[in-house]
Protein backbone atom coordinates (compact mmCIF):
# COMPACT_ATOMS: atom_id res chain seq x y z
CA UNK A 1 0.00 0.00 0.00
CA UNK A 2 1.70 3.53 -1.07
CA UNK A 3 1.77 5.98 1.75
CA UNK A 4 -0.65 8.33 -0.32
CA UNK A 5 -3.34 5.69 0.16
CA UNK A 6 -2.35 5.25 3.79
CA UNK A 7 -2.53 9.13 4.29
CA UNK A 8 -6.14 8.88 2.81
CA UNK A 9 -6.78 5.67 4.96
CA UNK A 10 -5.97 7.42 8.15
CA UNK A 11 -8.36 10.83 7.33
CA UNK A 12 -11.29 8.55 6.61
CA UNK A 13 -10.83 6.30 10.27
CA UNK A 14 -13.55 6.93 12.19
CA UNK A 15 -14.12 5.15 15.47
CA UNK A 16 -17.00 2.81 15.76
CA UNK A 17 -19.00 2.77 18.41
CA UNK A 18 -17.84 0.16 21.41
CA UNK A 19 -20.03 -2.18 22.40
CA UNK A 20 -19.32 -4.33 25.36
CA UNK A 21 -20.75 -8.30 25.51
CA UNK A 22 -24.13 -8.62 27.31
CA UNK A 23 -22.82 -9.62 29.63
CA UNK A 24 -20.90 -6.17 30.92
CA UNK A 25 -22.91 -3.89 33.35
CA UNK A 26 -23.37 0.04 31.87
CA UNK A 27 -20.12 1.67 33.86
CA UNK A 28 -17.92 -1.18 31.81
CA UNK A 29 -19.91 -0.05 28.04
CA UNK A 30 -19.16 3.37 29.14
CA UNK A 31 -15.23 2.96 29.64
CA UNK A 32 -14.80 0.58 26.36
CA UNK A 33 -16.41 3.26 24.37
CA UNK A 34 -14.09 5.55 26.01
CA UNK A 35 -11.46 3.84 25.32
CA UNK A 36 -12.14 3.83 22.00
CA UNK A 37 -12.04 6.77 21.15
CA UNK A 38 -8.97 7.26 23.09
CA UNK A 39 -7.36 4.26 21.36
CA UNK A 40 -7.77 5.57 17.69
CA UNK A 41 -6.97 9.16 18.82
CA UNK A 42 -3.40 7.64 20.35
CA UNK A 43 -3.09 5.72 16.67
CA UNK A 44 -3.09 8.92 14.81
CA UNK A 45 -0.77 10.48 17.15
CA UNK A 46 1.18 8.06 17.74
CA UNK A 47 5.18 8.97 17.62
CA UNK A 48 8.89 6.60 18.18
CA UNK A 49 8.63 5.33 21.55
CA UNK A 50 4.82 5.36 22.44
CA UNK A 51 3.35 2.11 24.13
CA UNK A 52 -0.28 1.90 23.55
CA UNK A 53 -1.88 -0.29 26.30
CA UNK A 54 -5.29 -2.21 25.04
CA UNK A 55 -7.42 -2.81 28.56
CA UNK A 56 -9.24 -6.12 28.86
CA UNK A 57 -12.99 -6.00 27.63
CA UNK A 58 -14.49 -6.05 23.58
CA UNK A 59 -13.47 -2.77 22.13
CA UNK A 60 -15.86 -2.95 18.91
CA UNK A 61 -15.04 -0.33 15.49
CA UNK A 62 -16.82 -0.28 12.44
CA UNK A 63 -14.21 1.25 10.44
CA UNK A 64 -10.49 0.20 9.60
CA UNK A 65 -7.68 0.93 12.20
CA UNK A 66 -4.21 2.92 11.17
CA UNK A 67 -0.79 3.21 12.10
CA UNK A 68 1.89 5.28 10.11
CA UNK A 69 4.40 6.06 13.09
CA UNK A 70 7.81 4.22 13.70
CA UNK A 71 8.58 2.48 17.06
CA UNK A 72 5.46 1.84 18.21
CA UNK A 73 4.28 -1.16 20.68
CA UNK A 74 0.49 -1.94 20.66
CA UNK A 75 -0.05 -4.00 23.46
CA UNK A 76 -2.89 -6.12 25.12
CA UNK A 77 -3.72 -7.97 28.54
CA UNK A 78 -3.62 -11.09 27.13
CA UNK A 79 -4.77 -13.38 23.61
CA UNK A 80 -8.35 -13.30 24.59
CA UNK A 81 -8.62 -10.62 26.89
CA UNK A 82 -7.84 -7.65 25.15
CA UNK A 83 -10.51 -8.22 22.22
CA UNK A 84 -10.69 -5.42 18.78
CA UNK A 85 -13.85 -6.71 17.43
CA UNK A 86 -15.14 -5.53 13.56
CA UNK A 87 -18.07 -7.48 13.09
CA UNK A 88 -20.49 -5.30 11.21
CA UNK A 89 -17.36 -3.50 10.10
CA UNK A 90 -18.90 -0.96 7.33
CA UNK A 91 -15.99 0.54 5.67
CA UNK A 92 -12.10 -0.26 5.85
CA UNK A 93 -10.31 -3.02 3.59
CA UNK A 94 -8.58 -3.88 6.94
CA UNK A 95 -9.19 -4.53 10.97
CA UNK A 96 -5.85 -2.77 11.56
CA UNK A 97 -3.12 -1.48 8.93
CA UNK A 98 0.49 0.08 10.00
CA UNK A 99 2.97 1.28 8.00
CA UNK A 100 5.81 2.15 10.04
CA UNK A 101 9.21 0.21 11.28
CA UNK A 102 10.23 -1.00 14.61
CA UNK A 103 6.59 -2.10 15.15
CA UNK A 104 5.50 -4.82 17.82
CA UNK A 105 1.73 -6.12 18.56
CA UNK A 106 1.12 -8.80 21.54
CA UNK A 107 -1.06 -10.18 23.61
CA UNK A 108 -4.33 -9.16 22.02
CA UNK A 109 -6.85 -10.91 19.30
CA UNK A 110 -8.78 -9.21 16.46
CA UNK A 111 -11.83 -10.80 14.77
CA UNK A 112 -14.17 -10.49 12.29
CA UNK A 113 -12.99 -7.79 10.12
CA UNK A 114 -14.39 -7.17 6.70
CA UNK A 115 -11.10 -7.89 5.08
CA UNK A 116 -7.32 -8.60 6.50
CA UNK A 117 -7.24 -8.84 10.20
CA UNK A 118 -3.57 -6.99 10.54
CA UNK A 119 -1.66 -5.90 7.59
CA UNK A 120 1.57 -4.41 8.18
CA UNK A 121 2.94 -3.31 4.79
CA UNK A 122 6.73 -2.08 3.55
CA UNK A 123 8.07 -1.96 7.16
CA UNK A 124 11.31 -3.45 9.02
CA UNK A 125 11.41 -4.87 12.22
CA UNK A 126 8.25 -6.60 12.84
CA UNK A 127 7.49 -8.47 15.85
CA UNK A 128 4.35 -10.21 16.17
CA UNK A 129 3.55 -12.06 19.52
CA UNK A 130 0.46 -13.93 21.13
CA UNK A 131 -1.43 -12.33 19.07
CA UNK A 132 -4.96 -14.41 17.52
CA UNK A 133 -6.58 -13.37 14.21
CA UNK A 134 -10.34 -15.18 13.78
CA UNK A 135 -13.33 -14.85 12.08
CA UNK A 136 -16.21 -15.92 14.70
CA UNK A 137 -18.32 -17.82 12.16
CA UNK A 138 -16.36 -20.40 11.15
CA UNK A 139 -14.64 -21.01 7.25
CA UNK A 140 -16.58 -18.85 4.74
CA UNK A 141 -15.44 -17.36 1.90
CA UNK A 142 -17.01 -14.46 2.78
CA UNK A 143 -13.89 -14.10 5.57
CA UNK A 144 -11.43 -11.92 5.24
CA UNK A 145 -8.52 -12.83 3.03
CA UNK A 146 -5.66 -12.89 5.66
CA UNK A 147 -5.10 -13.25 9.06
CA UNK A 148 -1.68 -11.87 9.88
CA UNK A 149 -0.64 -10.18 6.52
CA UNK A 150 3.20 -8.80 6.95
CA UNK A 151 3.88 -8.07 3.30
CA UNK A 152 6.73 -6.00 1.80
CA UNK A 153 8.57 -6.39 4.96
CA UNK A 154 12.25 -7.21 5.91
CA UNK A 155 13.14 -8.58 9.32
CA UNK A 156 9.92 -10.28 10.56
CA UNK A 157 9.55 -12.18 13.68
CA UNK A 158 6.03 -14.16 14.44
CA UNK A 159 5.62 -16.32 17.18
CA UNK A 160 3.43 -17.78 19.73
CA UNK A 161 0.16 -16.73 17.50
CA UNK A 162 -2.90 -18.13 16.20
CA UNK A 163 -5.00 -17.95 13.20
CA UNK A 164 -8.51 -19.22 12.49
CA UNK A 165 -10.62 -19.12 9.41
CA UNK A 166 -9.16 -17.06 6.56
CA UNK A 167 -10.14 -17.62 3.23
CA UNK A 168 -6.36 -17.10 1.80
CA UNK A 169 -4.09 -17.70 4.55
CA UNK A 170 -4.43 -17.30 7.93
CA UNK A 171 -0.23 -16.68 8.51
CA UNK A 172 1.26 -15.42 5.77
CA UNK A 173 4.55 -13.43 4.67
CA UNK A 174 4.87 -12.05 1.10
CA UNK A 175 7.14 -10.27 -0.53
CA UNK A 176 9.95 -10.26 2.72
CA UNK A 177 13.29 -11.01 3.52
CA UNK A 178 14.17 -12.37 6.79
CA UNK A 179 11.19 -14.27 8.21
CA UNK A 180 10.96 -16.47 11.84
CA UNK A 181 7.63 -18.54 11.96
CA UNK A 182 7.64 -20.05 15.32
CA UNK A 183 5.62 -21.73 17.53
CA UNK A 184 1.73 -20.75 16.21
CA UNK A 185 -1.05 -22.37 15.54
CA UNK A 186 -3.32 -21.73 11.96
CA UNK A 187 -6.62 -23.74 11.67
CA UNK A 188 -9.61 -23.92 9.30
CA UNK A 189 -7.86 -21.28 6.65
CA UNK A 190 -7.61 -22.21 3.63
CA UNK A 191 -3.97 -21.96 3.72
CA UNK A 192 -2.90 -22.61 7.39
CA UNK A 193 0.91 -20.94 7.23
CA UNK A 194 2.04 -19.47 3.42
CA UNK A 195 5.55 -18.00 3.00
CA UNK A 196 4.75 -16.69 -1.19
CA UNK A 197 7.84 -14.86 -2.72
CA UNK A 198 10.04 -14.41 0.31
CA UNK A 199 13.59 -14.64 1.01
CA UNK A 200 15.15 -16.53 4.45
CA UNK A 201 12.27 -17.99 6.26
CA UNK A 202 12.70 -20.05 9.22
CA UNK A 203 9.22 -21.76 9.96
CA UNK A 204 9.34 -24.00 13.17
CA UNK A 205 7.50 -25.63 15.86
CA UNK A 206 3.93 -24.49 14.27
CA UNK A 207 0.79 -26.63 14.18
CA UNK A 208 -1.28 -26.67 10.83
CA UNK A 209 -4.18 -28.37 10.77
CA UNK A 210 -8.19 -28.40 9.37
CA UNK A 211 -6.68 -25.81 6.98
CA UNK A 212 -7.19 -26.80 3.08
CA UNK A 213 -3.31 -26.79 3.16
CA UNK A 214 -0.85 -26.80 5.77
CA UNK A 215 1.84 -25.27 5.23
CA UNK A 216 2.53 -23.30 1.49
CA UNK A 217 6.03 -22.65 0.12
CA UNK A 218 4.39 -20.14 -3.26
CA UNK A 219 6.38 -17.89 -5.87
CA UNK A 220 4.20 -16.42 -7.88
CA UNK A 221 4.43 -14.45 -10.98
CA UNK A 222 4.09 -10.56 -11.63
CA UNK A 223 5.80 -10.21 -7.89
CA UNK A 224 8.56 -7.87 -7.05
CA UNK A 225 10.84 -10.26 -6.39
CA UNK A 226 11.55 -14.57 -5.92
CA UNK A 227 11.52 -16.26 -2.76
CA UNK A 228 14.23 -19.19 -1.39
CA UNK A 229 15.79 -20.32 1.32
CA UNK A 230 13.45 -21.51 3.47
CA UNK A 231 13.02 -24.03 6.14
CA UNK A 232 10.04 -25.74 6.62
CA UNK A 233 11.02 -27.89 10.41
CA UNK A 234 9.61 -29.34 13.39
CA UNK A 235 6.33 -28.64 12.75
CA UNK A 236 2.92 -30.49 12.74
CA UNK A 237 0.69 -31.00 9.81
CA UNK A 238 -1.98 -32.99 10.27
CA UNK A 239 -5.59 -33.41 8.78
CA UNK A 240 -5.59 -30.25 6.69
CA UNK A 241 -8.78 -31.90 4.95
CA UNK A 242 -11.39 -28.61 4.76
CA UNK A 243 -12.64 -28.08 1.59
CA UNK A 244 -11.55 -25.27 -0.16
CA UNK A 245 -13.02 -21.99 -0.04
CA UNK A 246 -11.17 -19.33 -1.31
CA UNK A 247 -12.35 -17.16 -3.54
CA UNK A 248 -12.44 -18.45 -7.00
CA UNK A 249 -9.49 -16.41 -9.40
CA UNK A 250 -7.56 -16.49 -6.53
CA UNK A 251 -3.71 -18.69 -6.54
CA UNK A 252 -5.02 -20.20 -3.37
CA UNK A 253 -8.28 -21.51 -4.95
CA UNK A 254 -6.38 -23.90 -6.84
CA UNK A 255 -4.64 -25.51 -3.77
CA UNK A 256 -6.17 -29.30 -2.68
CA UNK A 257 -7.94 -29.60 -0.16
CA UNK A 258 -5.86 -32.63 2.04
CA UNK A 259 -2.90 -31.12 0.95
CA UNK A 260 -0.06 -31.21 4.27
CA UNK A 261 3.14 -29.46 3.15
CA UNK A 262 3.50 -27.67 -0.57
CA UNK A 263 6.12 -26.17 -2.49
CA UNK A 264 4.92 -24.30 -5.66
CA UNK A 265 7.64 -23.03 -8.35
CA UNK A 266 10.37 -21.96 -5.26
CA UNK A 267 14.26 -23.23 -5.33
CA UNK A 268 16.04 -24.00 -2.16
CA UNK A 269 13.87 -25.37 0.20
CA UNK A 270 14.58 -27.71 2.73
CA UNK A 271 11.69 -29.61 4.98
CA UNK A 272 12.96 -31.52 7.68
CA UNK A 273 11.92 -32.94 11.36
CA UNK A 274 8.34 -32.49 10.51
CA UNK A 275 5.34 -34.76 11.98
CA UNK A 276 3.24 -35.18 8.99
CA UNK A 277 -0.04 -37.19 8.43
CA UNK A 278 -3.21 -37.67 7.37
CA UNK A 279 -3.13 -34.83 4.57
CA UNK A 280 -5.75 -36.70 2.35
CA UNK A 281 -4.75 -35.38 -1.11
CA UNK A 282 -0.36 -35.80 -0.55
CA UNK A 283 1.22 -34.85 2.82
CA UNK A 284 3.82 -33.43 0.64
CA UNK A 285 3.44 -31.68 -2.48
CA UNK A 286 5.99 -30.38 -5.35
CA UNK A 287 4.70 -28.27 -8.28
CA UNK A 288 4.66 -25.87 -10.82
CA UNK A 289 2.75 -22.89 -10.87
CA UNK A 290 1.59 -24.84 -14.37
CA UNK A 291 -0.42 -26.97 -12.47
CA UNK A 292 -2.76 -23.70 -11.47
CA UNK A 293 -3.67 -23.29 -14.93
CA UNK A 294 -0.44 -20.40 -15.53
CA UNK A 295 1.10 -20.42 -19.04
CA UNK A 296 4.30 -20.16 -20.43
CA UNK A 297 4.28 -16.93 -20.53
CA UNK A 298 4.59 -17.17 -16.71
CA UNK A 299 8.30 -17.88 -17.12
CA UNK A 300 10.63 -14.40 -17.40
CA UNK A 301 13.90 -13.04 -16.52
CA UNK A 302 12.37 -13.06 -13.23
CA UNK A 303 9.97 -15.58 -12.13
CA UNK A 304 11.36 -19.57 -12.93
CA UNK A 305 8.37 -21.41 -12.85
CA UNK A 306 9.84 -24.41 -11.62
CA UNK A 307 10.71 -26.29 -8.40
CA UNK A 308 14.60 -27.08 -7.78
CA UNK A 309 16.54 -27.89 -5.01
CA UNK A 310 13.86 -29.27 -3.21
CA UNK A 311 15.63 -31.69 0.32
CA UNK A 312 13.13 -33.34 2.01
CA UNK A 313 14.56 -35.32 4.74
CA UNK A 314 14.19 -36.85 8.57
CA UNK A 315 10.33 -36.58 8.82
CA UNK A 316 7.82 -38.50 10.55
CA UNK A 317 5.07 -39.26 7.63
CA UNK A 318 1.97 -41.13 7.90
CA UNK A 319 -1.61 -41.94 6.82
CA UNK A 320 -2.77 -39.38 4.08
CA UNK A 321 -3.37 -40.04 0.15
CA UNK A 322 -6.09 -41.81 0.09
CA UNK A 323 -8.73 -39.63 -0.99
CA UNK A 324 -7.51 -36.83 -3.09
CA UNK A 325 -9.08 -33.50 -4.16
CA UNK A 326 -9.79 -33.01 -8.04
CA UNK A 327 -10.69 -35.36 -10.70
CA UNK A 328 -7.45 -35.58 -12.51
CA UNK A 329 -5.71 -36.53 -8.95
CA UNK A 330 -8.39 -38.85 -7.88
CA UNK A 331 -7.82 -40.86 -11.73
CA UNK A 332 -4.26 -41.04 -11.22
CA UNK A 333 -4.70 -42.57 -7.23
CA UNK A 334 -7.20 -45.36 -9.14
CA UNK A 335 -5.04 -46.01 -12.05
CA UNK A 336 -1.81 -46.17 -9.76
CA UNK A 337 -3.10 -47.93 -6.68
CA UNK A 338 -6.55 -48.88 -6.91
CA UNK A 339 -9.86 -47.59 -5.38
CA UNK A 340 -8.39 -49.01 -1.76
CA UNK A 341 -4.50 -47.52 -2.51
CA UNK A 342 -3.52 -44.64 -1.90
CA UNK A 343 -0.73 -41.56 -3.01
CA UNK A 344 2.89 -42.16 -1.14
CA UNK A 345 3.91 -39.67 0.95
CA UNK A 346 5.20 -37.28 -2.12
CA UNK A 347 3.24 -35.57 -4.98
CA UNK A 348 5.49 -34.32 -7.65
CA UNK A 349 3.92 -32.80 -10.75
CA UNK A 350 6.53 -33.53 -13.54
CA UNK A 351 7.07 -29.98 -14.50
CA UNK A 352 10.95 -29.82 -14.91
CA UNK A 353 13.16 -27.40 -16.92
CA UNK A 354 15.27 -29.80 -18.96
CA UNK A 355 17.67 -27.60 -19.75
CA UNK A 356 18.66 -26.34 -16.39
CA UNK A 357 22.24 -26.01 -15.94
CA UNK A 358 24.25 -26.09 -12.89
CA UNK A 359 27.99 -24.64 -14.22
CA UNK A 360 28.27 -26.68 -17.23
CA UNK A 361 26.65 -29.53 -16.24
CA UNK A 362 22.86 -29.87 -17.33
CA UNK A 363 20.57 -31.35 -14.36
CA UNK A 364 17.14 -31.76 -13.58
CA UNK A 365 15.06 -30.11 -10.81
CA UNK A 366 17.14 -31.78 -7.57
CA UNK A 367 14.29 -32.48 -5.83
CA UNK A 368 16.01 -35.05 -2.89
CA UNK A 369 14.01 -37.41 -0.79
CA UNK A 370 14.62 -38.76 2.34
CA UNK A 371 12.87 -41.06 4.86
CA UNK A 372 9.89 -40.78 2.34
CA UNK A 373 7.20 -44.01 1.53
CA UNK A 374 7.53 -43.24 -1.97
CA UNK A 375 6.69 -40.69 -4.64
CA UNK A 376 4.49 -40.06 -7.84
CA UNK A 377 5.59 -37.77 -10.73
CA UNK A 378 2.22 -37.28 -12.03
CA UNK A 379 3.12 -36.30 -15.31
CA UNK A 380 1.33 -33.01 -15.39
CA UNK A 381 2.88 -31.98 -18.54
CA UNK A 382 1.93 -34.88 -20.26
CA UNK A 383 -1.57 -34.77 -19.09
CA UNK A 384 -1.04 -37.19 -16.34
CA UNK A 385 -1.09 -40.04 -19.48
CA UNK A 386 2.07 -41.59 -18.16
CA UNK A 387 2.68 -41.12 -14.33
CA UNK A 388 5.56 -43.35 -12.35
CA UNK A 389 6.71 -44.36 -9.39
CA UNK A 390 10.54 -44.35 -9.78
CA UNK A 391 12.23 -42.57 -6.21
CA UNK A 392 15.52 -43.66 -7.73
CA UNK A 393 15.83 -40.40 -9.33
CA UNK A 394 15.55 -39.00 -5.71
CA UNK A 395 17.35 -40.40 -4.18
CA UNK A 396 19.82 -37.79 -3.40
CA UNK A 397 21.14 -35.02 -0.73
CA UNK A 398 21.34 -31.46 -1.05
CA UNK A 399 23.70 -29.20 1.18
CA UNK A 400 21.48 -27.89 4.32
CA UNK A 401 20.49 -24.02 4.43
CA UNK A 402 21.56 -21.62 7.19
CA UNK A 403 19.30 -20.94 9.91
CA UNK A 404 17.73 -17.38 9.68
CA UNK A 405 19.14 -14.76 12.17
CA UNK A 406 16.91 -11.76 12.68
CA UNK A 407 19.60 -10.57 15.56
CA UNK A 408 16.91 -11.08 18.59
CA UNK A 409 17.73 -14.18 20.55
Amino acid sequence: MRRSILAMAVALVVVGCSRPAPEMGTEIAAADAAFAKTFQERLLDAKPGDVIEIPPGRHAFDRSLSLRANGVTLRGAGMDKSVLTFKGQKAGAEGLLVNGDDFTIENLTIEDSNGDGLKISESKNITIRSVKVHWTGGPSTRNGAYGLYPVLCKNVLIEDSVAFGASDAGIYVGQSDGVIVRRSRAESNVAGIEIENTINADVYDNVATKNTGGILVFNMPGLSQQGGNIRVFNNQVIANNTDNFGAKGTPVASVPAGSGVLVNSNDDIEIFGNTIANNVTANIIISSVYSAGYKDSSRSETFDPYPENIYVHSNKLSGGGDSPDGLDLKALKVALFGLRGSFPDVLWDGYYNAQRKVGTQVRGPDICLRDVNGVVNADGPGGYKNPDKDAKRFDCELPRLPAVDLGRG
